[in-house]
């Protein structure tokens, strides 16, 4: 009988363009890190995914990895048990760990180390798994609530090039005028066809990204809006400002800091608040259901919310608790994608369309290259597991684009520096 026991994991970090977009913590740097695990079976199949590829995540797949060595690919229970027992999860608060960015991006705060390499190996094995049984991940998280998963155009504040000039300018140009945005919405709309458009904000003063939405809603009437400033705005700004905006925004994102600012914030305002910042665990789920709930949307990631079933768990606390659900996105690429469109699928409750960097990376590490939008939607695939394959070529140039740079860990805030060093990316800047 043949063995399908796990009896390798491999992690290889890569390295892939990313153009300078700009947030409430700085800029985006020029290269984004990311990491393909590879999980083989006795048998010679071999599970993938993607996930972070900052050095503590990297250290902690490794450290991780020999708890695998002779499981089931069936066995995910285990797994978890046996993650949970190697990598502890280190006492370390936000401030100590990464200041003022820590609400920027949740998945790279310590505290969800666990979840992190829970999530990492739970996507690879659930592809063992499609590859066992001949079915599509979709089909093992309950089958497909709807065929194809809708996006979102994700638009930033842009430069037009990075300072340092690593490599040539991105296609997309500066962006930093209404007029600017507006014709990076219609490239992306008219390249992948959205039918909703989210601005990224928090960078520039309140009142140029109010303008920009505004031109926005004027330029594509009908479309959902929505604005996100990663909290760097104090309440009374954040209460200005859906003031001018009343009658445009579909949901608010994030506009001010930690769950207390956004119920402030929440009291005086109509339209509903979403959050990726402040709704990141079942703890902080809690805390908000405790407080009567000023967050009604959750923008779920499968990445830091331990995996593929957690948020599944989690899309039916929203229901259970009537709130909205969606996903949030970092820069990525075509494994993570997939995963993310094989979730979303699985999903009946998906209440808006996804976020996805997607159209900001022009790298890709799956054979066939890109993956293709089809009217603002990405299809789920049918084909065994999550449907796509590495591309060997691509995944050998992308670790060498990793060993060619001395990235190790994502900060925005020192790459922001280099353009004005008065920055600090205090929180709330307005």
């Amino acid at each position: 009988m043949t063995s399908h026991a796990i009896r390798h994991v491999r992690v290889t970090p890569i390295a892939f363009r990313d153009p300078p977009l700009l947030n409430a913590a700085g800029i985006h740097e020029p290269w984004a890190l990311r990491s393909i695990i590879e999980i083989e079976t006795d048998s010679g199949l071999i599970g993938i995914n993607e996930s972070y590829g900052d050095l503590p995540m990297l250290d902690a797949l490794a450290q991780a990895a020999p708890a695998l060595t002779g499981l089931s690919p069936w066995a995910l229970n285990e797994m978890e048990t046996r993650v949970a027992a190697l990598v502890a999860p280190k006492q370390t608060t936000a401030s100590e760990f990464l200041g003022t960015q820590i609400s920027l991006a949740p998945g790279t705060h310590v505290s969800k180390t666990v979840a992190k390499v829970i999530s990492a190996f739970e996507v690879a094995m659930m592809d063992l798994q499609g590859q066992l049984a001949n079915a599509p991940v979709v089909d093992l998280l309950g089958g497909a609530a709807r065929p194809a998963v809708p996006f979102s155009a994700y638009l930033f504040f842009k430069y037009a090039e990075h300072i340092d000039q690593p490599y040539a300018p991105d296609p997309w140009g500066e962006a930093l005028t209404p007029e600017q945005l507006v014709a990076q919405a219609r490239r992306m709309i008219d390249q992948y066809g959205f039918k909703s458009i989210k601005l990224k904000a928090g960078a520039l003063p309140p009142e140029q990204e109010v303008a920009g939405l505004l031109a926005l809603a004027q330029a594509f009437p009908g479309a959902p809006l929505r604005i996100d400033p990663n909290g760097n705005w104090s309440v009374p700004t954040s209460l200005q400002v859906v003031e001018q905006l009343r009658g445009v925004l579909e949901y608010y994102e994030d506009p001010a800091p930690g769950l207390d600012g956004m119920a402030a914030v929440a009291k005086a305002c109509e339209v509903p608040l979403a959050t990726n910042m402040v709704v990141t665990d079942l703890k902080e789920f809690r805390r908000n259901a405790e407080m009567g709930c000023p967050v009604k949307i959750v923008l779920s990631d499968h990445h830091y919310w331990g995996g593929l079933r957690a948020t599944q768990r989690l899309a039916l606390m929203c229901e259970t608790f009537g709130l909205g659900l969606s996903m949030h996105s970092n820069s990525h690429l075509g494994i993570s994608l997939m995963a993310m469109t094989h979730l979303a699928a699985s999903v009946p409750q998906l209440s808006y369309a996804c976020d996805t960097h997607y159209p900001w990376q022009d790298d890709e590490v799956v054979q066939g290259g890109r993956l293709r939008f089809e009217d603002g939607s990405l299809r789920v695939t049918t084909t065994p597991g999550l449907g796509v394959r590495i591309d060997r070529e691509a995944l050998a140039r992308l670790h060498d684009n990793y060993l060619n740079t001395s990235i190790r860990n994502r900060d925005d805030l020192a790459q922001m520096r280099r353009y004005d060093p008065s920055f600090t990316g205090r929180q709330p800047r307005y």
